[in-house]
């Protein structure tokens, strides 16, 4: 089939590649938000899948907006049979989802009904799930509502963070959209309709939503901690500025603190909870590098008796 992709971050590389990579399909274009200001200078700087694509030299389509006229009329001459998405970062209207005879294919990181929205495994991570996985799906104009064609399942190990899971889902999904490229070329593949029971959401994580709570037990701060690690990064406060806690692990033989209580010795740091104790391992003081917790301990002098948060 000829194929228009549409993604926009460095998770959506993978699914371009396998589908370049692909003898049965060609990619004659990609869709990505426009170039965006990165770094000290703030210059414009393309996206990672519309660099990628540059590289392979296919012609890269930047809308402003997907019902922009000039980018719905280069779509039209293109005439893709299907447009495989990951990560585009923009709604599609009717209009820009009508001109491919096979519809827009979305690759999505969980295993629907659940989680659809913008940050499905940082959700996935927070809530506690041992299995999830990638859709593909037909898209509506609903909230990843569309019927589904096939999934992959991923085991959510316990130290994952969403960086890590989000990683491995890129790769396994990428041969999931392959596949349903194929399936749908070859006629043998169908889109299933949701299930109406099981469906949860996904809402982009704000950075109030990373604010660790202390009093919660152990198990809920390593999970807001791996959660959202990397972006937007769990944090407290300490002495009035914020900290972020970029790794913690648990401490089920500290049963000492009360919540928010610091117990910083040689080589390690303790937390209380509203249950044990956390280890914190990493941490990043306000406009400062990373640094091993024990290490930002001992240079800020914490005082017997001070708290975080």
């Amino acid at each position: 089939m000829k194929l228009v992709f549409a993604g926009t971050p460095e998770v959506a590389v993978p699914a371009l590649d396998a589908l370049i990579a692909s003898d049965r399909h060609e990619v004659a274009a990609v869709v990505t938000r426009p170039d965006a200001p990165a770094g000290r200078g703030r210059r414009l700087v393309a996206s990672p899948v519309g660099q990628r694509a540059e590289e392979a030299g296919i012609e890269v389509l930047k809308p402003a907006k997907p019902r922009d006229e000039d980018f719905l009329a280069r779509l039209r001459e293109i005439g893709p049979d299907c447009c495989p998405v990951v990560a585009y970062g923009a709604l599609l209207p009717k209009v820009a989802l009508d001109v491919p005879a096979h519809g827009w294919v979305n690759l999505h990181f969980s295993l629907l009904p659940a989680w659809r929205g913008a940050a499905p495994v940082q959700h996935a991570v927070m809530a506690g799930d041992e299995i999830t996985g990638a859709s593909t799906f037909l898209i509506e104009e609903g909230l990843d509502s569309g019927p589904v064609y096939g999934t992959v399942t991923e085991a959510v190990r316990a130290t994952d963070t969403s960086g890590d899971l989000l990683t491995r889902l890129a790769f396994a999904g990428s041969g999931l959209l392959v596949a349903t490229m194929d399936g749908i070329e070859d006629g043998t593949i169908e889109a299933v309709p949701q299930p109406a029971d099981g469906v949860t959401l996904a809402p982009k994580i704000t950075v109030e939503d990373a604010r660790i709570n202390w009093r919660a037990p152990a198990l809920r701060v390593d999970r807001v901690v791996r959660g959202c690690t990397p972006a937007p990064g769990a944090w407290t406060e300490f002495r009035g500025e914020r900290l972020k806690v970029r790794t913690a692990v648990l401490a089920p033989d500290r049963t000492d603190l009360a919540p928010g209580e610091i117990s910083a010795g040689k080589k390690n740091l303790h937390v209380g909870t509203g249950s044990c104790a956390v280890e914190l391992l990493w941490v990043q003081a306000q406009g400062k590098k990373p640094m091993a917790a024990a290490d930002w301990a001992r240079g800020t002098r914490i005082a017997e008796g001070e708290t975080l948060g």
